[in-house]
């Protein structure tokens, strides 16, 4: 037996509840005295109870039903709670906390997994009954003939502005479009699928850098369906009555292949590989009743998806005769033009969209708050000259992972994403009109090990107080043990605020030689590929495309700056993760300059 006491759990008391918390524990003896292999008469006789009342524990509680996992998570739970409580905690108390407490995360991924599974095996089963010839619909998602045309008619009822374009093209083969950020496409092509979908009952494959973002399309649909016809759509893939299912994918081949439909394939300019990925995406929509649409705001010239932007794909290969020639510019594309490579394209600036009457957007206040080269890039559908930046695009991409794919220890949509392991935040603060940037870091858990970016935040028109609650409220999702802020100036404010909450809040105060230290320690991580986050995070790879080198004010000494006054805070993600860096010694992961703790 151990020497383990199951009684501790249950705190001493004399009130009336007493005979019942007792009687509790006692059942939990005779429970895992069961399942150590204990029969029920050596149980009654070792606890003093009758044996047929263990027998009546047995069956109503049924002990002999409890998998494998159940059972070690009983016991891992319960080792947890006797050691949470020490009040006088040694290294060795710690240690077996953060072992218990990746057991604990192991068994439940291992529930999830066995749930995904059954989860699965079930739409495979339902999506095969809704297509057999017997006519036999799928009862997943119902959705009544009258709810099906309110949902139809709604996406039309919904569109604003150069939106209008898009659904007048809509039946298309191919559809190629450049646009500007923030005019809504993600939101109208979602839209547009479902209805798709429910006039044709053909599948509708939505593919984006990472799953993480392509479940921004499956939010949009379950959004859109309740709210303009009261349907509850649910699972993953969203299977129709007909027969129709929503597919949402991550730029992984293993994930994009053995599927049929109508494709959308979302920021395609930003994906890692899009030359073999675009390959497998394009054979998804192989029959020519189906359709297929990218689109994208635009990276580098150098993105291998230029090509298939310019028509230089189509030209490859050909004979000198058969080659074309596409009038690439916004005069030509702003009204939508079907080129001689097939492809409908279309530029949609953000001036062009509030002509339109897209009206979510100010474009004078756009302007005012990017610099030039942001704001052509971001809004205008200019491409990125990548050549005198700090950290290129072909650096960053190679940062790029499916997180939902690669990251088995990250549960986002959990309470603790993070579980109680440790994480870094970084903080940038925000000069009058700019955005403040915050970003979660897991720090490797050995020497040399990899950096991931779990979350990014922009927060805008807040005050110190606001920034400081908020990084107050990811101290309570995260186990946190540094936090690095900016403290130059403005961000002096929240750096006072957030250490009244978290005292060991390191300041940096910067100086050439300190934003020089800290593009060195970018470099050296992200240059030994020890930097990693979800591929779709495009915010946060324009954020360090925007770091240049420049010269001091005097003309003598090297600096790197973004323009981040007035007129940007297009880099305050990538200095938000450079001052989290930083809390690693520039010479290496040899010893970070903060301890491991759990609260």
């Amino acid at each position: 037996m151990s020497t383990f006491n199951p009684f501790a759990d249950f705190p001493a008391t004399n009130d009336a509840t007493a005979p019942h918390i007792v009687n509790l524990a006692v059942r939990r003896v005779a429970r895992d005295l069961f399942w150590a292999g204990w029969k029920i008469t050596a149980i009654a006789s070792y606890i003093g109870e009758k044996r047929s009342t263990v027998e009546t524990w047995k069956q109503r509680e049924r002990w002999g039903e409890a998998d494998t996992a159940t059972r070690l998570d009983d016991a891992l739970e319960q080792r947890m709670r006797v050691l949470i409580a020490k009040e006088n905690k040694d290294g060795k108390d710690f240690k077996e906390i953060d072992l218990l407490g990746r057991e604990v995360e192991r068994v439940h991924r291992m529930r999830a997994r066995a749930a995904r599974a059954n989860s699965e095996s079930a739409a495979e089963t339902t999506g095969r009954d809704a297509t057999r010839a017997t006519g036999r619909r799928s009862r997943r998602n119902a959705i009544s003939e009258e709810q099906s045309q309110k949902l139809i008619s709604a996406v039309r009822d919904s569109l604003i502005g150069h939106q209008h374009v898009w659904y007048a093209n809509r039946a298309m083969r191919r559809r190629n479009i450049l646009k500007s950020r923030q005019i809504g496409a993600t939101f109208y092509f979602a839209h547009e699928a479902l209805a798709r979908a429910l006039e044709t009952g053909y599948n509708q494959i939505f593919l984006s850098a990472s799953r993480a973002q392509a479940h921004v399309f499956r939010a949009y649909i379950q959004k859109f369906a309740w709210e303009a016809a009261e349907v509850e759509m649910t699972g993953d893939p969203i299977i129709l009555p007909n027969g129709a299912s929503l597919i949402f994918l991550g730029t992984s081949s293993r994930t994009a292949q053995s599927y049929n439909g109508d494709l959308y394939f979302d920021e395609y300019f930003w994906v890692n590989n899009f030359a073999t990925l675009n390959k497998v995406a394009q054979g998804m929509a192989t029959h020519k009743h189906l359709r297929m649409t990218h689109f994208s705001t635009p990276s580098t010239t150098t993105h291998e998806a230029y090509p298939f932007w310019t028509g230089a794909h189509y030209n490859k290969g050909r004979a000198e005769k058969d080659r074309v020639e596409i009038d690439l510019s916004h005069t030509s594309l702003a009204r939508g033009l079907i080129c001689p490579d097939g492809q409908w394209r279309h530029m949609v600036t953000v001036e062009d969209a509030v002509a339109a009457g897209f009206d979510k957007l100010d474009v004078d206040e756009l302007r005012q708050h990017n610099s030039p080269a942001d704001f052509a890039n971001l809004y205008m559908c200019d491409f990125v000259d990548d050549t005198t930046s700090v950290f290129p695009f072909d650096a960053m991409k190679a940062c790029m992972v499916d997180s939902w794919v690669e990251w088995d220890d990250v549960k986002p949509l959990e309470a603790r994403p993070y579980g109680l392991r440790p994480v870094w935040i970084g903080y940038d603060p925000a000069l009058t009109g700019d955005a403040a940037g915050c970003v979660v870091i897991a720090p490797p858990s050995k020497p040399g090990g990899k950096f991931r970016v779990l979350e990014r935040y922009r927060w805008h028109g807040m005050d110190f107080e606001a920034q400081a609650e908020s990084i107050r409220a990811i101290t309570q999702r995260y186990n946190v043990t540094d936090i690095t802020i900016d403290a130059t100036g403005i961000g002096h404010g929240v750096y006072q605020l957030v250490r009244q909450f978290f005292p060991r809040t390191r300041a940096l105060q910067y100086s050439p030689e300190v934003k020089t230290r800290l593009i060195l320690k970018g470099l050296s991580v992200i240059g030994k590929g020890r930097f990693e986050f979800d591929a779709g995070m495009t915010d946060l790879v324009q954020s360090f495309m925007s770091i240049r080198r420049s010269l001091t004010a005097s003309g003598t000494r090297l600096t790197y700056t973004a323009p981040r006054s007035e007129e940007t805070g297009h880099a305050d993600l990538a200095w938000a993760c450079l001052h989290a860096l930083d809390n690693e010694p520039l010479e290496g992961a040899q010893r970070a300059r903060s301890t491991v703790e759990f609260f």
